[in-house]
């Protein structure tokens, strides 16, 4: 055989993309995300982000029909809209049924399969969180995605999802309860989000 027989195919743009998002060494406390052939970097939140993360854990944590496991900045991988590179997104909270044990063996960037809810607590860019990351928990099949927007003090549920965008919304304003379906089974308070 010739040499030109075993040389490599070339790596598309996207895989060199994949490839140096990978190699990425964020500084502590940042994140980076590969998002619609976007690499995002995105610095630590401030309180009033945290404050909102930690309302909703411990009201799953104490309300929540079934024992939920939940992880901060989990990597998940989902499709890109006609892409073979896949998304890589970090919710700012990601929920699984505690039976099912998700995270005890996950790899920095896991799959999407068996997560119950997604979370976004809106920061600098809240259109990503807002229509990008919507799009991508969608395409991955998270039965649903909740979305806490600080700039229009609202909080939305997006559930159902298909065709890559979720075909169920549903928007109350801070100080209203919204109804987290099952597993979850209650409803969340939202009157001290911030």
């Amino acid at each position: 055989m010739s040499a030109m027989a075993h040389e490599h195919e070339p790596l598309t743009q996207e895989e060199v993309l994949l490839e140096g998002f990978l190699a990425l060494d964020t500084p502590e406390g940042f994140r980076a995300e590969l998002i619609e052939g976007d690499i995002v970097v995105t610095p630590p939140p401030e309180g009033a982000h945290e404050a909102n993360i930690s309302r909703i854990i411990r009201q799953v944590a104490r309300r929540s029909a079934v024992d939920m496991d939940v992880s901060g900045n989990k990597g998940l991988m989902v499709p890109r809209a006609g892409q073979c590179v896949k998304n890589h997104v970090i919710p700012d909270l990601t929920f699984a049924e505690a039976r099912v044990g998700l995270f005890d063996d996950a790899e920095a960037w896991m799959p999407c399969d068996e997560v119950a809810m997604a979370v976004e607590v809106t920061s600098t860019r809240a259109d990503r969180d807002r229509t990008t990351k919507r799009h991508c928990y969608a395409r991955g099949g998270i039965p649903l995605y909740l979305l806490v927007d600080r700039e229009k003090c609202s909080v939305t549920l997006f559930s159902e999802p298909g065709e890559g965008d979720y075909r169920q919304v549903c928007t109350v304003p801070y100080g209203k309860e919204i109804t987290l379906p099952a597993p979850f089974s209650f409803d969340l308070e939202t009157g001290d989000f911030v």
